[in-house]
């Protein structure tokens, strides 16, 4: 199983991202997706999940400026990111809740300048 994540980036404050993950292989069911973010010095932490029918969580800071959605067809997950501030530099891992063990991708750099 591999997550292949990409929209990262260099962006002024009050812009906007969006970041995508694509999982391939068979990760033998699919439960919640999301993304974690590490800031610099910092411990990975969650930014916003959603569940398999669609519910998203989002960390308290992120509301009403990030959007997670997901295609569980296409096996995809996307994280619309509005309203960037300094603090939301780091970067942000996909994950995945796998059947047998959770999965995440090799991480992409997002980066706001103020």
């Amino acid at each position: 199983v591999q997550l292949q994540a990409s929209g990262g980036g260099l962006v002024q404050s009050g812009g906007s991202l969006r970041l995508s993950c694509a999982v391939s292989g068979n990760p033998y069911g699919i439960g919640d997706m999301g993304w974690y973010r590490q800031a610099p010095g910092k411990e990975r932490d969650m930014v916003a999940l959603i569940t398999v029918r669609g519910a998203p969580i989002y960390k308290d800071s992120v509301k009403d400026r990030f959007t997670i959605s997901r295609d569980n067809a296409r096996k995809t997950v996307n994280l619309q990111m509005n309203g960037l501030r300094a603090d939301d530099t780091g970067i942000y891992f996909c994950y995945v809740q796998g059947l047998r063990e959770d999965h995440w991708g090799q991480g992409t750099q997002v980066t706001v300048s103020s």
